[in-house]
């Protein structure tokens, strides 16, 4: 039995869930997703009393078989709706930074535009359901701090990653942009 897949999802306040087959539906505050569970794996939205005397909605996923592939399903479709659940109550978002004499960015539009040491600025265009902001913690505007926001997990992922991938930190002098809680292990440069 799954660890991960026995845990029950509780729906926090202001998220609806349909289950229709196996498209789940969730709605929020910030948005709507919607996932296609497995057909190995069943889904059910049920009533649960809490400690305080309330109920609370909560979704479990159960493998309809009890083959290999259905085992190992399971726990992934979970994460997976756990995931919108979040997505759309809370959201996901992903800091990097960028480290080097001379690197900065910074936001024209829907454009994010990155000098990293090459011939030429490296232009970026933000997808649809992705927000990037370019400020420091206390809030005021920065060329070296990059925030990607959005709802889908995946999604906020990918683009961190993939302006992550203009410029990888390099083991050296640290240069490049990399994720804020990254450590950057460093190599000591050639002795004479």
């Amino acid at each position: 039995m799954s660890r991960i897949g026995n845990k029950p999802i509780t729906l926090p306040a202001g998220v609806e869930l349909s289950v229709n087959g196996q498209d789940v539906k969730a709605k929020g505050k910030l948005g709507e997703l919607e996932l296609r569970v497995h057909d190995e794996v069943s889904v059910k939205i049920e009533d649960v009393a809490n400690d305080e005397g309330k109920t609370d909605k909560v979704v479990t996923l159960a493998p309809k078989s009890n083959s290999r592939f259905a085992q190992q399903i399971w726990p992934t479709m979970r994460t997976l709706v756990s995931n919108i659940v979040v997505g759309v109550s809370e959201g996901y978002s992903k800091k990097l930074e960028i480290k080097g004499v001379g690197y900065r960015g910074n936001l024209q539009g829907k454009t994010l535009v990155l000098s990293l040491g090459f011939s030429h600025e490296v232009r970026y265009d933000i997808p649809e359901g992705v927000s990037v902001k370019m400020e420091d913690a206390a809030g005021k505007a920065s060329q070296t701090d990059i925030e990607v926001s959005g709802i889908d997990k995946q999604q906020v992922g990918q683009v961190a990653a993939k302006i992550r991938g203009f410029k990888p930190p390099e083991p050296y002098k640290g240069k490049g942009i990399r994720y804020s809680d990254e450590y950057v292990i460093r190599k000591e440069g050639k002795k004479k």
